[in-house]
């Protein structure tokens, strides 16, 4: 009898909160997304990428446990995230090492939170 051997993974959320790529010239952003789209592909080709995107910046809601909507918190009042990445890796390390790949690409720094295992989800 055989069995598989399986490298445990766990899930991290990589992100920036909005405002954090405000330094970069508007000429150098070509530049800097051909630079995040090759780590992007790299970890697609790695099968570590789940996803990930740019939040547009806005106004947030508010959804309460009622269903009421309000308008959220301004930007300047509360940190909010810009961009994310949800990748699934062996360590914290591996996390941390994409992590610096996608801050040297995008021009900031990341923050990398690992994500609660949910065996729904």
């Amino acid at each position: 009898m055989t069995t598989d051997a399986k490298v445990a993974t766990q899930r991290y959320l990589i992100s920036f909160d909005d405002g954090s790529m405000d330094h970069i010239p508007e000429e150098d952003m070509p530049l800097v997304g051909e630079a995040a789209h090759k780590v992007l592909r790299e970890a697609k080709a790695a099968g570590v990428w789940i996803f990930g995107c740019g939040v547009e910046r806005q106004q947030s809601t508010i959804v309460a446990t009622d269903g009421t909507i309000t308008a959220g918190p301004v930007q300047e009042a509360k940190v909010v995230i810009g961009g994310f990445s949800i990748i699934e890796v062996s360590s914290r390390e591996e996390a941390h090492i994409l992590a610096a790949r996608i801050a040297a690409a995008c021009r900031c720094t990341q923050e990398v939170r690992e994500i609660m295992f949910d065996p729904e989800s």
